[in-house]
């Protein structure tokens, strides 16, 4: 697992594409990609179910199931840890630990659009932190997602990704902060590795000059793919012809050739 910590430590920030499918995620090792997320948007959205509501926790696991043994390290996005109980929590990170997963993240942003309680989520990342301790813990707070960029808002921010780290994360992920003052503020207090979500016009040098470590495009590539599947259906339909450049019949067969394409489902 120390080979995931190593990557939130280079010059450039880690840009740690997420997937939703074992295609998606071996297509993205194939790329050479050391390292893939999840999407929980994705996993759920190509499940039917709605995102952030717990309600994909199997449908999680099997993916991490799936995803074993290809060549890249994996992290998984767990929402809210599926459970307000952090030894329920725990417990599902070490089924994960134990399929081979590196990292996690664990988002503070309820369904109801409140924030959990800053020392029940606290007890969380402390009692996965303690039972599984060589898993990334990836402390995610919401308080820019979905919401306005306001100093108190910031506040509310630096206030967190400290607690947790002091709770014994290993990374902390501010999704919607683009500032560079904000941001700049947000790694000096933070002491572990600042991950923020990529946005349009989005410069890694300057991310890198600021100290972010990590950059994660979350539901980008789901909703690119899906965009694009719309658009070449409506192309053909207009008696146009499909862009250049898509992987072949070929190209996507040998994806099942790659480490660790022997696929399971849930158990």
């Amino acid at each position: 697992m120390t080979a995931f910590r190593d990557l939130h430590h280079q010059e450039r920030p880690l840009v740690l594409p997420n997937a939703w499918d074992y295609a998606s995620a071996a297509a993205l090792a194939a790329r050479g990609f050391p390292a893939v997320g999840t999407t929980s948007l994705g996993v759920a959205a190509a499940a039917g179910k709605p995102d952030g509501t717990g309600a994909t926790r199997d449908d999680t696991v099997d993916l991490a199931r799936r995803l074993q043994g290809l060549p890249c390290l994996v992290s998984v996005d767990i929402e809210g840890g599926f459970s307000e109980r952090p030894g329920e929590v725990a417990d599902l990170v070490a089924q994960l630990a134990d399929l081979g997963v590196a990292g996690v993240n664990i988002e503070d942003g309820r369904p109801d659009g409140t924030l959990a309680p800053i020392d029940k989520q606290c007890s969380v990342i402390g009692e996965v932190h303690l039972r599984v301790p060589e898993m990334f813990v990836n402390a995610r707070t919401d308080t820019h997602w979905q919401r306005r960029a306001t100093p108190a808002a910031l506040e509310e921010a630096l206030r967190r990704v400290r607690a947790y780290a002091d709770a014994g994360a290993d990374g902390v992920f501010v999704p919607g902060v683009t500032g560079d003052a904000e941001i700049g503020a947000l790694v000096e207090v933070a002491g572990v590795p600042l991950n923020v979500l990529f946005a349009p016009g989005v410069d890694l040098e300057r991310l890198a000059a600021l100290g972010v470590r990590r950059v994660s495009t979350g539901s980008l590539l789901f909703r690119a793919a899906l965009t694009a599947a719309v658009e070449t259906a409506a192309t053909v339909a207009a008696g146009g012809q499909p862009a250049k450049g898509l992987l072949s019949y070929v190209d996507v067969q040998a994806l099942n050739e790659l480490p660790g394409a022997s696929r399971t489902t849930a158990m």
